[in-house]
């Protein structure tokens, strides 16, 4: 995945899947408990978000963010929600 500075995700989760990620290039952000946990990743970082956890990627800086991501499951899965716990759209 690549983030554009100065972007982020609708508000999301993978249903049963879990995901990790590998931080390649950049300074991201991974919100998630409403918003209010922050997972920061530097180049070279992993995070696991489990599977049903509504989350966002962010890229608050000013140069692109690559990460790697990987998915549990046989094809990827993702379901937008309208916000925090909020419907899927």
């Amino acid at each position: 995945m690549t983030a554009k500075p100065n972007t982020s995700s609708a508000v999301h989760h993978h249903g049963e899947q879990d995901t990790i990620i590998f931080a390649k290039s950049g300074h991201g952000t991974i919100l998630s408990n409403e918003g209010k946990t922050r997972q920061d990743l530097s180049p070279g970082d992993f995070a696991l978000i489990p599977a049903w956890t509504e989350h966002q990627e962010a890229n608050e800086g000013e140069e692109e963010v690559v990460w790697i991501i990987s998915r549990s499951g046989g094809s990827p899965v993702v379901v937008n929600l309208e916000g925090w716990g909020g419907k899927m759209k």
